[in-house]
């Protein structure tokens, strides 16, 4: 407090200048001061100062007598006594003459301050007491303590909500609970939802089973009413009868715990030794808790829930033979699995937070990651690690909020059945053009050795068919040959809008006769392409036929081309018979055509194998967007063509 009135009287002038300037007024205070008790006495007697602060040693009049002195004039405002004789002596006297407060000399300024602080509070409470009515007074008292229940009760929530373990949260809650209604035991009931019953999860009663073996049914209980009407239960010793237990209450308060409209359990508090009901606004009380912890409990089950699934990733990236890497968008690991580490030849520490370029200079794995993300779908390729020995399959994927992550298989096994199945296919190919020669020459000499008859010719075109189909065949498998064994290396700058006119020129034969509405949108400014142009012209033309052959008369075939960030974009869509979506993940694979290709359409389902290669020869990727009797939507991407990275 500050700007009272204080009396300090004090004989020696150097202690009573320093308590007066430099303590007491520069902490508010209005300072008077005399230099005996006679002088002090008069000035409390005529001007009354709030407290008096006296030493005890002084000329002409005592400390002491002073005091007595004012209490004789009926001086009633508080004295402090300074002294440097600390006799028990003195102090009783002091104290029997109304001294509200005793310091010994030499004391410290702030237990001055906080003396002349606690006897002004002190003072000013008890004149207040005794002007206010007694009914106020009791009024003050409940409030004071409702705004102590108050106080704790958001003490207790915000404890209670920063919990994440289920266990400490209900114990805190039951404590809280019983502190809170001042009753004798508390409760808890969580609601299991299978079997409809109430079972304990946290009890003050150290003898009740928490274990999950005490279970109340929710439609014969009392607790259980408070599930079923999702309404508080308040019963004193004269409407409550034995519940479900082995013991009597006197009185009890259950209110439900509500989350989302439901009720997920009963807090309760009972008295079962003493008759005493309790208050009023107990129930309200119970009720904010309530709703505290039905939070805590979801923000607890939710927590674990996540810990769970957190620890099954773990385990997952760990022990999983895939190698796993994912950074965020500025390219710092955030989780490298051990398999990637064995794989890139990595220590065991933890990498997470460090640039993926300091930590794996594989250019492979940093041209995957510094060019996917680029396209909404990321980005694939093969990576080969242990001086060309092994082969990965990578997965770039862009997750947003996060990163990106690699998935790296070792397809090595793969890629070796794959060479000897190519190897085989191209022997066999070149093996096969000599007896397919020597076939149809011999077809051309029965043709020219005398006139046939009917069935004779009709034979004869079927030959002439068959070795066509197989011609066809043959030539597309030593296509496939070639572009994966790398042979087509020349490069050029090639302008992708160039080539799409040249085959739909070269195709307008085939379109114009199922009369199909073709139309063809390329944009004025369309960036080059580095690659092979015949081999991007066999992709498109290859693309082009199978959307002319798969579309019926008069059908739609739309061809455009796009940019997206530093790629092209290419596509070809048809409103033709499309394709099953149990089909769709193996067009691509060789030979494959689907039922109702196979049945109405003539192929040898390598075409678009040969488009797949020539994609990926590039550097792309290609996808397809299907639904059966609607039509389908072949996308190929193609990087740009930078002239400073060639």
């Amino acid at each position: 407090m500050a700007g009272e009135r204080i009396l300090l009287v004090e004989d020696g002038a150097d202690v009573r200048h320093f308590l007066a300037e430099s303590v007491l007024q520069p902490a508010g205070y209005d300072v008077l001061t005399a230099a005996d008790g006679v002088e002090g006495f008069t000035l409390a007697r005529d001007l009354q100062p709030d407290l008096v602060i006296v030493d005890y040693l002084m000329p002409r009049q005592d400390g002491l007598e002073m005091l007595a002195a004012l209490r004789n004039a009926n001086f009633e405002r508080p004295i402090i006594l300074m002294t440097a004789e600390g006799s028990e002596a003195l102090a009783v006297h002091a104290l029997r003459l109304g001294v509200s407060d005793y310091l010994i000399k030499p004391f410290n300024p702030d237990d001055l301050l906080t003396a002349v602080d606690r006897v002004l509070r002190e003072h000013w409470t008890r004149q207040i007491t005794r002007n206010v009515p007694a009914q106020l007074l009791g009024a003050n008292l409940q409030m004071e303590l409702r705004l102590r229940e108050l106080d704790t009760l958001v003490e207790i929530g915000k404890r209670v909500t920063s919990l994440l373990d289920l266990q400490s949260v209900l114990n805190q809650v039951i404590g809280a609970a019983v502190h809170l209604s001042h009753a004798e035991h508390g409760m808890l009931l969580l609601l299991d939802e299978s079997t409809r019953e109430l079972y304990l999860y946290a009890s003050t009663d150290p003898a009740q089973d928490v274990t999950g073996a005490f279970r109340l049914p929710v439609a014969d209980s009392l607790a259980g009413r408070v599930v079923r009407t999702c309404r508080p239960l308040v019963l004193t010793s004269e409407d409550l009868h034995k519940i479900k237990t082995d013991y009597l209450v006197y009185s009890l308060v259950y209110v439900p715990l509500v989350l989302q409209q439901k009720v997920i359990g009963v807090l309760g508090v009972t008295n079962r030794e003493h008759r005493q009901e309790f208050e009023p606004h107990t129930l309200q009380l119970l009720s904010v808790l309530a709703d505290f912890t039905a939070i805590a409990i979801d923000n607890a089950r939710l927590y674990a829930a996540t810990e769970h699934e957190r620890d099954t990733l773990n385990t997952i990236m760990r022990d999983t033979e895939d190698a796993i890497i994912v950074v965020d968008p500025r390219d710092h690991i955030l989780l490298c699995n051990p398999a990637a580490c064995k794989v890139f030849n990595l220590g065991q520490e933890n990498y997470q937070g460090r640039l993926l370029s300091d930590v794996i200079q594989h250019q492979a794995v940093l041209g995957l990651f510094s060019k996917g993300g680029q396209g909404r779908r990321g980005r694939n390729g093969e990576i080969s690690v242990d001086n060309g020995q092994r082969t990965l399959n990578a997965q770039m994927s862009v997750v947003q909020g996060v990163g990106k992550i690699a998935v790296m298989q070792d397809i090595t096994y793969l890629k070796e059945l794959d060479r000897i199945k190519s190897e085989f296919v191209t022997t066999v190919s070149h093996d096969l053009r000599s007896p397919l020669t020597a076939i149809l020459s011999y077809v051309e000499l029965v043709e020219r050795s005398g006139p046939l008859n009917e069935a004779q010719a009709q034979f004869i075109g079927r030959i002439h068919t068959s070795v066509q189909s197989i011609t066809v065949l043959i030539s597309d498998l030593l296509e496939l040959g070639k572009i994966e064994a790398g042979f087509d290396k020349d490069r050029e700058p090639v302008q992708l809008d160039v080539i799409i006119r040249q085959v739909v020129e070269a195709q307008r034969q085939l379109w114009e006769a199922k009369e199909q509405d073709l139309l063809v949108q390329l944009p004025g400014d369309l960036p080059l392409l580095f690659g092979n142009p015949l081999r991007l012209r066999q992709m498109v033309s290859n693309l082009m036929e199978n959307a002319i052959k798969y579309t019926p008369a008069r059908g739609r075939i739309r061809v455009s081309v796009g940019m997206d960030s530093d790629f092209v974009v290419l596509r070809v869509a048809d409103t033709g018979i499309g394709i099953p979506q149990k089909d769709q993940p193996y067009i691509f694979d060789k030979f494959y055509r689907s039922d109702q290709a196979i049945d109405e359409f003539e192929g040898t389902g390598l075409g678009l194998s040969i488009v797949k290669g020539i994609v990926e020869q590039h550097g792309g990727r290609i996808w397809v967007d299907s639904h059966p009797g609607k039509g389908t939507v072949f996308t190929v991407m193609l990087p740009c063509y930078d002239q400073e990275s060639t």
